[in-house]
């Protein structure tokens, strides 16, 4: 199978609490018309940028019964949703960020606990 743009990112899984962010372009230019290399801003403490992937969410454990060896050993880990969702913007602290480089594009990996704000389009 051919890497494509649309398709290089559906073999990541995310895991548990975390989103796969890629940073919002930043604006060149401050409010005083200064220009600012992006470097500068990277630093910033607060970023801001688009969830591509969101993992599951938070495990709950599975309650336990009397097990007896006889019966189906199989279990379905259930999960309690993210509030983060694929597409919002999201405002998180860099300091809860991990940086990765992933087919030579730059990402943070984030666990929602660092996510501070998220914008969300509403559809009507």
């Amino acid at each position: 199978m051919q890497l494509t743009s649309d398709n290089k990112l559906k073999k990541l899984i995310v895991v548990g609490d975390r989103v796969l962010i890629r940073l919002k372009k930043p604006n060149a230019k401050t409010g005083s018309g200064l220009y600012l290399p992006p470097g500068v801003q990277e630093k910033e403490k607060v970023q801001q940028g688009y969830i591509i992937k969101a993992g599951p969410g938070y495990p709950i454990p599975v309650a336990t019964d009397d097990h007896e060896p006889w019966m189906d050993s199989e279990e379905k880990v259930k999960y309690v949703p993210l509030q983060a969702k694929e597409g919002d913007l999201a405002i998180f602290l860099l300091s809860g960020a991990h940086e990765v480089i992933y087919e030579g594009e730059k990402y943070f990996i984030v666990s929602q606990a660092a996510i501070l704000m998220l914008e969300r389009e509403q559809e009507l």
